[in-house]
């Protein structure tokens, strides 16, 4: 079966041949590793690049909120900066700051934003329905820290942790103005022609998530189980990432709809994961990018990823494995992790 057929199935529990691999490589590596030696290692391994041809030099490209040294406005008029090429930064200028700016704020339109910059419709439905016909999955993203984060972004963190816990009025107005923004993004990939859509955003802290279980019933619930709807009904697989510890959270993720869950595994724990996931939402496992795989060794990096497998996996489908590669591995590790990825990848076929 082709990757779409595999990756379907494995979210679904039919029976997937192997467990879907993937394992993205920021921008920033290509300026931190030998490129011959990174180029070699993703020749290597054909499963996880299987389109990947060498060129003679990699130029990364850094999206502009990614570019050290030159902050950029968001859609929302938020300003963001950061230190490192490559990664995001952090937002220095939050357009609702003060309660004040809220009556003359100007949301962005769907239409034209895609919440960190502008969007062209037309090109992502022609793009959307070229990559259905050559058979691949066709996927839409609303984009990373939709909901939540773009409140924490307008307002502050601890802003709008305030605005839950005193109850200010404005907050519900606010919820919705980000909530129909995003609804009409949801709506348009849908139209398009989506199979499988994305809702990410961080909700977790290395301990714990990043609001209490209450005010996200409260204040995010009701919103995610809206946003998902239209791509449930539409018969979307419903894909949601988040870092952090979130096991206070999941049983709610699970609740407004979510097939598939990409969350991190040392940090909510294989044990916990197992317990409590297995089974009854596919997970896409988050491989770890904090302990084993910067400072262990390539063979802890292997025990590391075949318990996983053995402990979350099943024959019928369920998992999935993820890595996301940033500078400071050593590369004898990042070897180890593919070298690993693909080898599992065929553990129940």
């Amino acid at each position: 079966m082709n990757e779409r057929e595999n990756k379907l199935r494995a979210a679904r529990f039919e029976d997937p041949e192997r467990i879907p691999i993937s394992l993205s490589i920021s921008a920033g590596c290509w300026d931190h590793y030998p490129q011959d030696a990174l180029q070699e290692l993703v020749a290597e391994h054909r499963l996880l690049f299987p389109g990947f041809e060498r060129q003679e030099n990699v130029v990364p490209s850094y999206a502009p909120w990614r570019r050290a040294g030159q902050p950029y406005t968001d859609s929302w008029g938020c300003v963001w900066e950061t230190l490192e090429n490559g990664i995001t930064g952090a937002v220095v200028e939050h357009a609702l700051a003060d309660w004040s700016a809220f009556p003359a704020f100007v949301p962005p339109s769907p239409q034209e934003h895609d919440g960190w910059g502008p969007i062209d419709w037309e090109s992502q439905r022609q793009q959307i329905a070229r990559v259905r016909e050559q058979g691949r999955l066709a996927t839409g993203s609303l984009r990373h820290g939709h909901t939540f984060l773009t409140m924490t972004y307008l307002r502050g963190y601890e802003n709008l942790v305030f605005d839950m816990v005193d109850d200010r009025p404005q907050l519900a107005e606010l919820i919705a103005v980000v909530e129909t923004f995003n609804m009409g993004l949801v709506r348009r990939y849908v139209e398009a022609g989506v199979e499988w859509m994305g809702y990410p955003e961080d909700l977790g802290m290395q301990r714990g998530p990043m609001l209490s279980p209450d005010q996200f019933r409260r204040h995010i619930k009701p919103t995610y189980r809206r946003l998902v709807a239209p791509a449930r009904d539409a018969g979307c697989v419903i894909h949601m990432h988040s870092d952090g510890d979130i096991r206070a959270l999941t049983e709610d993720l699970i609740d407004v709809g979510i097939d598939v869950i990409n969350l991190q595994d040392l940090v909510n724990g294989i044990d916990w994961i197992e317990a409590n996931l297995k089974g009854r939402v596919c997970i896409d496992l988050d491989i770890d990018r904090q302990r084993v795989t910067r400072f262990g060794s390539p063979a802890q990096i292997h025990d590391h990823i075949r318990e996983a497998v053995e402990r979350l996996g099943d024959r019928k489908g369920g998992l999935m494995l993820k890595h996301g590669l940033f500078p400071g591995i050593p590369l004898e590790n990042v070897k180890a992790v593919m070298d690993a990825m693909e080898a599992y990848s065929s553990h129940f076929s």
